[in-house]
């Protein structure tokens, strides 16, 4: 491992000379370089003047300052910044040790390793570390590297020393209109978090991978070789209703059921909710099949009582009357009646099978019955007088 940075430890009147280390490695990650899609050439950046339009090599790219809101450059050179009074220039000068939790997390920026410059390095080294993992502190300081001064703090990790360089207070954005304001969480929903969280169990380093990296590689190498582009998976929608407690008790179950719920969890995460429109209906149809049932336990009811008053008006026989041709009337009366009756049990069956009809409208059907079955008998009558004369 190269060193990038060489200095030394301030502690008090203990120096401790360092070599500075990446503690980092981002060239792992994913990146991509720009090209001319029309014929996959790599597209070159050059540094160009805007004064003259010519290139300018690097030998000849110096550093300036321009204020905030002016466009006036100030040449600043190498010998101009080293003549400034900046005692952390080649020291990391430690101002106090506090407890790791003072720290923000918003406020850590780059990551190194400290490892001693020298054998009379070694035991002053060896001393602060130990001290720190003893007392569980940590150490803030300010340091100058690459021409600028930051805050950093220094830690004891796996036996050696780490320096995070710390952002200033006044670089980290206030949080104003971020967080929502006055909601209401039940106790339930609190203690299934909770349990969530302790269900999870402890992370495992060694599991971790890049997803993302893993899946632009395996599309190089199905474009080296010529073979189709596997389709992507399809996204689930992001605007759906939670059910927030239904949610995190399947999201319990899951955690504690290891790799057979992972399934179950992933279609159980999201639950839809009822809404109020849906539930209304829904009372509205069972209240409309209610009042139908009872319309329709009332009509059968009703029916088998009208069925028996209507045999005793249709089956009133007619006087006998003497003779043979009123004996042929009076069969042919019974014939009609007979078939009136017929008519009158068709009409019934039909409806018993058919909706209920109004009570004014059967009352109509029995007066007419009765005025054809007078009119037949009085026909009747005289025929039998003719048949006697």
């Amino acid at each position: 491992m190269r060193s990038i940075w060489n200095g030394s430890i301030s502690f008090g009147l203990v120096t401790i000379p360092v070599k500075t280390y990446s503690a980092t490695d981002r060239t792992s990650s994913v990146s991509f370089v720009r090209i001319h899609e029309k014929d996959g050439a790599q597209i070159q950046y050059r540094k160009i003047c805007e004064l003259d339009g010519e290139e300018v090599p690097n030998e000849e790219v110096g550093k300036g300052y321009q204020a905030p809101g002016d466009d006036t450059i100030v040449p600043i050179t190498d010998d101009d910044l080293s003549r400034l009074p900046m005692p952390t220039a080649k020291t990391l000068s430690i101002l106090s040790f506090t407890d790791p939790d003072e720290i923000d997390p918003l406020q850590m920026d780059k990551a190194y390793y400290l490892g001693p410059n020298g054998a009379a390095a070694t035991k002053p080294y060896t001393l602060l570390r130990e001290a720190l993992e003893d007392h569980r502190k940590v150490a803030i300081g300010k340091v100058a590297m690459r021409g600028r001064e930051s805050l950093a703090m220094l830690r004891a990790h796996d036996g050696a020393l780490v320096m995070h360089t710390l952002l200033w207070p006044d670089q980290i954005r206030p949080v104003t209109g971020v967080a929502p304001d006055d909601v209401e969480l039940r106790e339930n929903e609190l203690t299934l978090a909770e349990t969530l969280m302790d269900s999870l169990g402890e992370l495992d380093p060694a599991e971790l991978h890049d997803d993302y990296r893993e899946a632009v590689e395996e599309l190089v190498a199905a474009k080296l070789e010529g073979e189709p582009v596997a389709p992507a998976a399809p996204g689930t929608s992001g605007a759906q209703v939670i059910d927030l407690t239904a949610a995190l008790e399947k999201s319990v179950r899951a955690a504690r059921g290891g790799g057979e719920a992972d399934a179950e969890a992933e279609s159980a995460s999201v639950t839809p909710i009822r809404g109020r429109k849906t539930a209304k209906k829904g009372e509205a149809e069972r209240g409309a099949a209610k009042k139908s049932g009872t319309a329709a336990k009332k009509a059968t009811e009703t029916a088998p009582a009208a069925a028996k008053k209507a045999p005793a008006k249709k089956t009133a026989s007619a006087p006998k009357a003497a003779g043979g041709r009123a004996k042929s009337a009076s069969t042919a009366r019974k014939t009609a009646s007979a078939g009136t009756s017929q008519k009158s049990t068709a009409s019934k069956t039909t409806s018993k099978s058919a909706a209920p009809k109004s009570t004014a409208s059967k009352s109509a059907t029995k007066k007419a019955t009765a005025k054809k079955t007078a009119a037949k008998q009085t026909a009747a009558k005289k025929a039998g007088k003719r048949s006697s004369a």
